[in-house]
This record gives structure tokens, sequence and C-alpha cells, in this order.
């Protein structure tokens, strides 16, 4: 079970100092009790899934929906998962690192009461070691995740199959994700009663960072600056300055000194000691609510054209994730002979939000009628697109097939969620070769080769829809 506590130390010199902190502290705990829901991909799963924080393995059976009028049985799951919580990355510590210097650069008495509540309760720990190393937290994430849906999916992930080491675990090279690797698999011994964890798990970058290996999205993408020409728009733009200017005005600071790098730090902050320690760090008061959806939205923003939606190539470059995860259903419904060894009953692949966002996108998900732009912010409030609500830390989606009486069905779950494959609306877990129909344009082509290092270095930035 996971409680909030508030972390406020406030240090005051006179009885109207005191008064004007806790008006305040009062106007903005009820302002900003909600912003930990806008953190986007540096979001705690528990804000998707808030029921987690009164039982964190509270499993809801009711999300497998194969249909009542047959008979089914769950024969496989593939779950791609992300990372657990994570300490910031060494660019995050030095932004932070350079915040916190800039408030300390005024002697004390100079300094506001806003400045004065933050530097007296928090100080600076982030060292650049940790460099976006699993805390414990993120570890537990990763348990109990693995837990609950041994308990969801006992068949397939339960004290047998573990047991008899049935389940393909794999995972990208990057430190948090071995270690969140290792985790599920703490988790999954432990709710089997099994005391002693045999690590199986191997690595594969092709499968779970095949965006590093495809020219046509780092040189056209990540490489080329006018591919988030919006997310530069809207960070210049009158909405990111007027939250600008107002932290600035609260931290008593030059508005000019406050870049919106610096503002993006201090919004982290809040969201770090959140995800880490469960608590809200006097960071949090600076912003109320309408700040953080601003904020939130420069963040979906950069992941939407990043890896998402905004061109083709982003996710295109998730073609071998793709094809390997049909290739693993295709195995797990063929019929087989009695002599055959049964196919293995789960695949779990640990990666990043990178990994996700790009399959998600290429199945067709989280797509809005109109695409988040600089200049439509007000009209996105609605959106779907939301990295909050997709991708926050142990993210997962998980592809369950049943084998029923009229053929092996395929339901899609995110985040422990039911979703309906696009085009397939009518039923929860379709029949599989239905779903197989409806990407078949991607099962035959989708080649990761020729997407990537086509002519002209393969598919650049375009904003074809």
């Amino acid at each position: 079970m996971f409680f909030l506590h508030f972390l406020l130390h406030i240090v005051v010199t006179s009885a109207d100092v005191a008064n004007i902190n806790n008006n305040n502290i009062n106007t903005n705990i009820n302002n900003n009790i909600n912003i930990a829901a806008h953190f986007g991909t540096k979001s705690r799963y528990e804000e998707v899934n808030p029921h987690l924080l009164a039982d964190i393995l509270a499993v809801n059976h009711s999300i497998l929906r194969p249909p009542a009028t047959e008979r089914c049985s769950p024969v496989h799951v593939s779950a791609l998962v992300r990372h657990g919580s994570r300490y910031p990355t060494v660019n995050n510590v030095r932004a932070i690192r350079k915040l916190s210097d800039l408030l300390r650069s005024q002697r004390p008495q100079e300094w506001t009461s806003w400045r004065r509540d933050i530097l007296d309760g928090w100080r600076m720990w982030y060292t650049d070691d940790m460099d976006g190393e699993l805390v414990h937290k993120g570890r537990e994430d990763m348990r109990h995740l693995a837990r609950r849906l041994s308990l969801l999916l006992p068949s397939l992930l339960g004290e047998e199959p573990v047991r008899r080491g049935r389940v393909q675990l794999l995972s990208s090279s990057k430190h948090r994700c071995v270690s969140s690797v290792e985790a599920f698999q703490e988790g999954l011994h432990l709710q089997a009663h099994l005391s002693h964890v045999d690590y199986s798990h191997r690595v594969d970058d092709q499968l779970l960072r095949s965006f590093e290996r495809c020219p046509g999205y780092v040189e056209g993408v990540e490489k080329n600056h006018t591919a988030l020409a919006e997310v530069h728009k809207f960070q210049d733009g009158q909405e990111m300055d007027g939250v600008r200017t107002k932290v600035a005005d609260k931290l008593g600071l030059p508005g000019d000194s406050l870049t919106a790098d610096l503002l993006e730090a201090a919004f982290f902050l809040c969201s770090y000691e959140l995800a880490i320690k469960s608590q809200h760090s006097p960071w949090c008061f600076l912003f109320d609510q309408d700040d953080a959806q601003v904020l939130e939205y420069k963040l979906d923003l950069k992941q939407y054209w990043k890896r998402a939606h905004g061109h083709a190539i982003n996710s295109l470059s998730s073609c071998p994730l793709f094809h390997h995860i049909f290739r693993t259903l295709d195995k797990a419904g063929r019929p087989r002979r009695s002599s055959e060894a049964p196919p293995e009953p789960a695949s779990i692949l640990i990666g990043h939000a990178e990994t996700l966002l790009p399959l998600l996108a290429l199945l067709g998900l989280y797509k809005d009628q109109a695409p988040p732009t600089a200049d439509n912010y007000h009209a996105q409030h609605g959106r779907t697109f939301r990295t909050s609500k997709i991708v926050p830390y142990a993210a997962n989606v998980l592809f369950v097939l049943y084998d029923c009486q009229r053929g092996p069905r395929l339901q899609l779950l995110v985040n422990e969620t039911p979703v309906r494959f696009p085009g397939l609306w009518a039923e929860d877990a379709p029949l599989y070769r239905d779903v197989r129909a409806a990407y078949r344009h991607l099962l035959d082509g989708c080649d990761f080769h020729k997407e990537c290092h086509g002519a002209h270095g393969g598919r650049g930035p375009n904003t074809e829809l």
C-alpha cells in the first residue's frame, strides 16, 4: 500500500510572513492535488490505476473478456512492459542542479516566501551517477505487476510455468530494464511461493531498441531539428510563457533567467519525488492544475512528434517488435500434434516508453482525428494521446490469446484495461484471424530494412497522419 506524505518544511521570520506562506500553501494544496495526473512519461502507474493505492495487488478478473457464448481458455500472453520508476537521467540531474544554484544565487533575506519554502524544505540530493537507474519503488512496481498478472492469468504465469522455467523474458540492455526484468521474475517467484530465483532473461536490443539502428528514424527525426517544429513553437508560445512568467515571479527571478528547460526541471522535481519517495515535495506547490496541463501538453507534443504518430518512420521503426509478437502468437495459436511440445505460455519483454509508443502507434491506437500542434492546445483537452495515461512507469501492453470453440481469439489490454483493436470495435476479443486480417498490410509488409535503410536514408519526417 502506498500513501502520499506531504513534505512541508516552512520557516517563518514573522507572523505576517507566516500568514502569507500559509495562504500560499492552503491555496495550492487544493490546486495541485491532481497535478500528478499530468507528468507525462514520468507519471506513477498508480495515477492510471488509483485503486492500487488502496491495494497494490488488487486484480479485476472481469477485464478478461472472451465471449460469454463460447468456452475459452487463455493459452498465451505476450506482454510488452516499460521499466519501473527510476532516478533522473544525468541530463535531468544537471538541469536540477542548475535550477538549485539559480535559486540560491541571492542572499536569503532577498528570497520570496515561495523560494524560502522550497529551499528550507528541500536539498539537492540527486547525483550524476544515478543516471536513470531503477529506484526501490521501481523494483516494487515490477514485482507487484508480476504478481497481479500471475493472479490474473495463473495458468500462464502461475506456479507451474514459473517453476518449469517456461516464461520467456527479454530485456533492453539499459540497466533500468535489466533491473526491472529481474524484479519481475522476483514477483513471479514470490507469487508462486518459490524462494529461489534463477534469473533466466536475455538482452535483445534489436527488438526493444530497434529505433537506434534505423537510420531513417535517427537522421530523419532524432537528429532533425525540424522534426519537432511544433514542440519548439509551443515552447516559445504564450501558454508556456504564461506559466514561466508566473513561476519566475513566485520565485523572485528575472523572467529571462527561468528558461523553459529550468521550468521543466522544477516540474520534474515534483514528479520524481512523488514517484521515488511517494511525497509531494515543496516544488509541487509552484504549479496549479492549469500550469500542469500546459506542461503536460508540451511533453505530449514531444512524444507525439518524436515517437508516435507525428512521422511515419516513428512507428515503422518498431516493425521487428511487431513481427516478433505476431510470430509468437502464431506459434501459440496453431494446431499441433500431441507429440509436439506445447508453446511457451508467456513472453515478457521489458523496454522503454520509446519502445511502447511506436508499437502502439503502429497498431493505430491513440490517434486523434486532429493531431496535436502548437496552435490547437485548447482544442486538445479531450485528446486520447496522453502519455500520462498511456506510458507511465511500469506501463504494459498485453496480448492475451484464447483457445475458443470458434478458433483462437486475441484480446488487447493496456495498463490492465481492455482496449479494442482499431476497426474491430464490436468485440473485446475478436477472432485471431480477424486481427491478422486487419493488420495484413503490416504482416506482409513493414519491412524494417526497406523502411529504415531505403533510398535517401529511409522515410524522413512527414505530416501524413
